[in-house]
């Protein structure tokens, strides 16, 4: 757009004619600052792709807000703090962004490496009571008593038998279900737990 000498028109009279909702005025101050205003974003995005989407919402802005604008706005100036801080935003976004995925990659690693630990637990714990129902009667009633904590001297007192005979049937009840859980995690850890 030209006056009628041919010289290039101000940008105070091209932002006068955008309040006025001129796109031919639009189109020139796009034309006028577009290449201006890619080489700012760009400088702080590095990324064709965003630099482009913040010059289109940039330019879009000043569209809507074109009626609104005063004329001794600085058109320049207008569009630098425009462009900069949508480029703040998509950075911020980015960022929020990055920090998201990293918390959420930090959560899925707790929580798969708590679940496969949980899942071993329960293996564990499932397989005890599988072998615990399979010891012989007698056996089975004194180990019950023994994991739910009562003494030697109770469970004896409990059963009417010897204090001997209840340590031997605790520890036959041991070797023939240790070799069953050694194939699970922490299988020594809960037997010593559970007898001492």
């Amino acid at each position: 757009m030209s006056t009628a000498d041919d010289h290039p028109i101000g940008d105070r009279e091209l932002l006068d004619r955008l309040r006025q909702g001129d796109d031919r005025a639009f189109s020139t101050i796009y034309q006028r600052y577009w290449v201006v205003m890619y080489s700012h974003a760009y400088r702080m995005l590095e990324d064709e792709e965003e630099t482009r989407d913040v010059l289109q919402d940039s330019f879009a802005a000043l569209w809507h807000s074109g009626p609104g604008l005063t004329s001794s706005e600085n058109l320049a100036g207008l569009l630098y703090t425009t462009v900069r801080r949508k480029v703040l935003d998509v950075i911020a976004q980015k960022k929020v962004r990055a920090q998201y995925l990293d918390s959420l990659a930090a959560y899925i690693q707790q929580y798969s490496n708590e679940t496969a630990e949980d899942l071993d637990a329960r293996a564990l714990m499932e397989a005890l009571d599988r072998e615990i129902k399979l010891l012989p009667p007698k056996m089975r009633t004194i180990f019950e008593m023994r994991m739910k904590h009562h003494s030697y001297k109770e469970i004896a007192e409990a059963l009417n038998i010897s204090d001997l005979t209840v340590k031997k049937q605790v520890s036959n009840a041991i070797k023939i279900i240790k070799p069953k859980l050694k194939a699970y995690t922490g299988w020594a850890v809960l037997l010593y737990l559970l007898m001492h």
